[in-house]
């Protein structure tokens, strides 16, 4: 405790008008902060504090923020995890604070994957005759996206089908410019990424579009088309299933 109160101290008094700290790091209602002035032997001590995961005696953990010249202690108690930066290994972990999922809630998921695949399988069968194929890797991911995590921001209808439209083409065109190879395939996949990230509408399995079409010859032909075909028009069929998962999940519990 010496070494605490010599170190730390409330801090004064901040006027309404004053910026906040950090909205993204200090939750006023579970944290407690301190302060010490950003001399250099103080400053030391404080980084020593946060770096050895030292806790206050209330068992919160001690974390720095830096505002203005000052270096500011942050003491934040375990509820407000989602403020605080995780350890490193939590990552490695399964999520704390959920609830083991129902029967119901991996059944109904896992169902409307296999109908969703066993429907495309079908039309595969229709469209054996011409060379093409409505069955692709990147629909599994897109299943997963959908029935297992439909409120996540990957199964957004927008992120969906701007992505699935969008990094197709880009697929096309890195093809068109660079030809078959790795450095189509890279280029292809950075500017995918790049314009997920402009346009708001991250979307992972789209990210695999323009690699399926660089490697896959028998897409070749469809060009531009394949910003429509496969991955746009399968959506639409995941997209209706999904709402009959989600109705299922929220209805016939067990």
């Amino acid at each position: 405790m010496g070494l605490q109160n010599y170190l730390l101290k409330p801090p004064a008094p901040v006027s309404s008008s004053a910026p906040p700290l950090n909205s993204q790091l200090i939750v006023h209602s579970c944290s407690n902060i301190y302060s010490c002035k950003s001399n250099k032997k103080q400053t030391k001590l404080c980084n020593l504090v946060t770096s050895l995961g030292l806790h206050s005696h209330d068992g919160k953990r001690f974390t720095s923020v830096r505002r203005k010249g000052e270096l500011r202690i942050v003491a934040s108690s375990s509820s407000s995890s989602s403020n605080v930066p995780a350890p490193f290994w939590d990552s490695w972990a399964p999520q704390k604070g959920t609830q083991a999922p129902s029967l119901s809630d991996i059944f109904w998921p896992s169902a409307g994957a296999f109908a969703a695949m066993a429907i495309l399988g079908k039309i595969d069968q229709i469209l054996a005759p011409k060379g093409i194929s409505m069955t692709i890797a990147p629909l599994g991911a897109v299943c997963a996206v959908l029935f297992a995590t439909p409120s996540a921001p990957g199964a957004r209808k927008y992120n969906l089908f701007m992505a699935q439209i969008g990094c197709a083409a880009i697929g096309v065109i890195a093809f068109t410019v660079f030809g078959p190879g790795w450095l189509a395939r890279s280029s292809g996949l950075a500017a995918a990424i790049a314009f997920m990230i402009c346009t708001r509408a991250v979307h992972p399995p789209a990210a695999g579009l323009p690699l399926l079409f660089i490697d896959a010859p028998k897409l070749h032909r469809l060009n531009f088309w394949y910003a429509l075909f496969p991955g746009a028009a399968a959506c639409i069929l995941l997209c209706l299933i999904q709402e009959m998962v989600c109705y299922l999940k929220d209805n016939f519990k067990f």
